[in-house]
């Protein structure tokens, strides 16, 4: 008997974050008093002014209506404003796709620019949907890992040991998901040119480019090395940066042939994006900054807590993130021990005892191309935050 599913989703894996998330979700509202650490999604509203604008535009008959598949002139004008504003990149507003969140632009990339036999390049650890997007548009994906003593920040050299002729594209992404990694400035132009100097291109992932802390500055690749040329796809959205993200707004950036073959593939999948959404972001982009403002200053408090409490764990080293809101702390030193009186052998297996014994949710490494590794966010309220940590620092102690 054939499958049921074609082969193709068959070898297509689950999102591993989602998934932990979901799990979490499901056993609260069963009643289990679980506080769960897997969501990439700040646990703050969205402001109320671009609430406003969407509850508008609900009363709007124009929005009833099929509008631009690439999505409304006057969001894709923002988006054009924006990317000036924040990081200095120029670009006409015809070069912008809206997409259904910045997972659909990361994905419409791939199945853009790539075809079978093609390589692409992605540092590890990894956020979990690369390596299956690649996948889903019929190329290869390669892992680079870093270095956890280099704070995970992925070098030329570690890119020219990966790279073979095959290559066709690197997926850039600072600050990093799940490490918290933000690569410096230098070494991103170091990194454009040695993209341009192998005619390679690169997909950066900016959607967590307003969520760095101290002194550390994000910069967008294509403004430090223009020697990329037109050899580059930006992708973002509103998600992170004024917590929106059930609205899914994203968006892609690129030269403007790579946009209208975009602009095409996505004609035929989903048309364009809900005009309510479309709304809220177009007033999240004309507003100011001060939401992000507040949120960072609660991030930054909550990633020095949540470093200083997981190192403080005998077992458990982690270094103090940068950027993005999650720690990834290395676990190694709790695999083969008795903890809670159960014996971990991998830190997939260990994160599942920790939900069942303590009611916690991490996302094992695992999911990242990282074994012995847990990411844990740290956007969730304070309280919550360190009750969890003080569980595990428990267990731990009782062994």
């Amino acid at each position: 008997m054939s499958p049921r599913v074609s082969d193709l989703l068959g070898g297509l894996a689950p999102s591993a974050t989602l998934a932990v998330d979901a799990k979490a979700k499901a056993l609260k509202a069963a009643g289990e008093p679980v506080i769960g650490y897997g969501a990439g999604e700040p646990d703050f509203p969205t402001p109320v002014h671009i609430v406003e604008a969407a509850a508008k535009a609900c009363y709007d008959p124009v929005n009833y209506k099929y509008t631009p598949t690439a999505g409304l002139p006057e969001l894709r004008e923002a988006i054009a404003a924006k990317s000036m504003r924040d990081t200095g990149l120029a670009v006409s507003p015809h070069q912008v796709l809206v997409t259904n969140g910045g997972k659909h632009a990361v994905a419409t990339t791939f199945m853009t620019v790539l075809n079978p036999g093609d390589e692409v390049l992605i540092p590890a650890p990894y956020w979990t949907t690369y390596p299956e997007a690649v996948y889903l548009a019929g190329a290869t994906p390669v892992p680079v890992m870093t270095n956890e003593a280099n704070g995970f920040r992925v070098t030329v050299d570690d890119l020219e040991r990966a790279r073979t002729p095959k290559t066709k594209l690197l997926v850039f992404v600072s600050p990093c998901n799940p490490t918290g990694a933000v690569v410096h400035p230098d070494d991103v132009a170091a990194i454009g040119r040695w993209a341009a100097e192998h005619d390679i291109w690169v997909m950066c992932d900016e959607i967590y480019e307003h969520l760095v802390y101290g002194d550390v500055k994000s910069v967008s690749m294509p403004v430090v090395a223009p020697e990329l040329g037109d050899r580059w796809i930006v992708v973002n959205g509103v998600a992170k940066t004024y917590a929106m993200t059930g609205w899914r707004i994203g968006w892609m950036i690129s030269a403007p042939d790579v946009m209208s073959a975009a602009v095409n593939y996505q004609s035929q999948t989903t048309s364009n994006i809900s005009n309510i959404s479309q709304r809220a972001a177009i007033a999240a982009l004309n507003g100011d900054l001060s939401a992000v403002h507040d949120m960072r200053v609660a991030f930054d408090r909550r990633r020095k807590v949540m470093t200083s409490m997981l190192h403080a764990i005998d077992g458990i080293s982690c270094a103090e993130p940068e950027g993005a809101f999650y720690c990834f702390p290395n676990v190694k030193g709790l695999l083969g021990r008795s903890i809670g009186g159960r014996v971990s052998t991998t830190s997939e297996e260990l994160a599942e005892n920790l939900l069942d014994a303590i009611k916690i949710a991490v996302v094992p490494g695992e999911a990242f191309g990282a074994p012995g590794f847990f990411r844990l966010s740290y956007a969730l309220g304070d309280q919550d935050l360190v009750e969890g940590l003080e569980r595990l620092a428990g267990l731990v102690a009782s062994g």
